[in-house]
């Protein structure tokens, strides 16, 4: 590998009730994809409980200092020497809200950013399926960029894929990948995943690295699972095998970055523009008209 290419890998999960299995299952795609190569590894969204009783949820819930899935992460990724992004986890933020946080750890074991999703998954799919994150959790205020050896990588999770204004805010603060790790319900990856992480990484020319869980889970929600890792073009250079855990590997060559916003420099092409609403005086138009 040279200094602008190295080997990025998601890890495709099916997260369990409880964190030691879901971390069990982890750690061993995780040593799969370091023993083949990558440096940079990531986890989806959840990656220690998916929880929907909210009592069974705040009983497994740890702070971040006592979490016993970030230390066993910690020390994976020091043992790896790979930079490792836990997706998320679920955490104890006050007695009453938990917090959906990922992770940038380095292959020193140290945490290099925390980033608390922003946006929060409050919908009612039809046919009785609804989600109120909102209800458990409490949503971050900040956006968040970090360093890889190779570029900076700004930080986001699921939801927040349908806001493309954080995506261009951390594009614009200097970020070559964004990282979407995700939980999307089986219905809306069906109809949007591959379209939103492409346009995201289309607009931004920005490589997207989005780790999802996978399948029918103990809690019996469905996940889409397709992970994807997709290039500053808008090309899908890996996907996940459907529904099935896995890894899902391709080698990053950041010089792309610059090759796609030299050809489309739409980032710098932004303007600030102002805002008329004239719907008000088209109305009166119409009516005077019709007199």
């Amino acid at each position: 590998m040279s200094e602008t290419t190295f080997i990025a890998a998601m890890i495709q999960m099916r997260t369990g009730l409880l964190p030691e299995p879901s971390l069990d299952q982890a750690t061993k795609l995780i040593r799969e994809a370091a023993a083949q190569g990558a440096s940079f590894v990531q986890t989806p969204e959840v990656s220690n409980m998916m929880q929907v009783n909210r009592t069974a949820l705040f009983e497994h819930l740890q702070s971040e200092d006592d979490d016993r899935s970030l230390a066993a992460y910690r020390d994976l990724a020091r043992e790896l020497k790979i930079h490792l992004n836990v997706g998320s986890l679920a955490l104890r933020a006050t007695p009453e809200k938990a917090a959906n946080r990922s992770f940038l750890i380095g292959p020193s074991g140290d945490l290099l950013a925390r980033y608390d999703k922003i946006h929060m998954f409050d919908i009612d799919l039809g046919n009785g399926e609804s989600y109120r994150e909102s209800a458990n959790y409490q949503p971050g205020e900040t956006a968040v960029i970090a360093d890889l050896p190779w570029g900076k990588l700004g930080m986001t999770i699921c939801y927040d894929v349908r806001f493309p204004a954080l995506y261009r805010a951390l594009a614009e603060a200097g970020a070559s990948f964004l990282t979407v790790p995700s939980a999307f319900t089986k219905k809306t990856g069906e109809a949007h995943w591959h379209t939103l992480l492409r346009a995201r990484a289309i607009e931004n020319g920005c490589f997207v690295f989005a780790a999802a869980q996978a399948g029918l889970h103990e809690n019996k929600r469905e996940t889409f699972g397709h992970s994807l890792i997709v290039d500053p073009w808008g090309t899908v250079l890996a996907e996940g095998n459907g529904t099935e855990p896995g890894i899902v590997m391709a080698t990053i060559d950041s010089a792309k970055v610059a090759t796609a916003r030299k050809t489309i420099p739409s980032l710098q092409h932004g303007r600030r523009f102002a805002f008329a609403d004239q719907t008000s005086a088209e109305h009166l138009h119409l009516v005077r008209g019709s007199a």
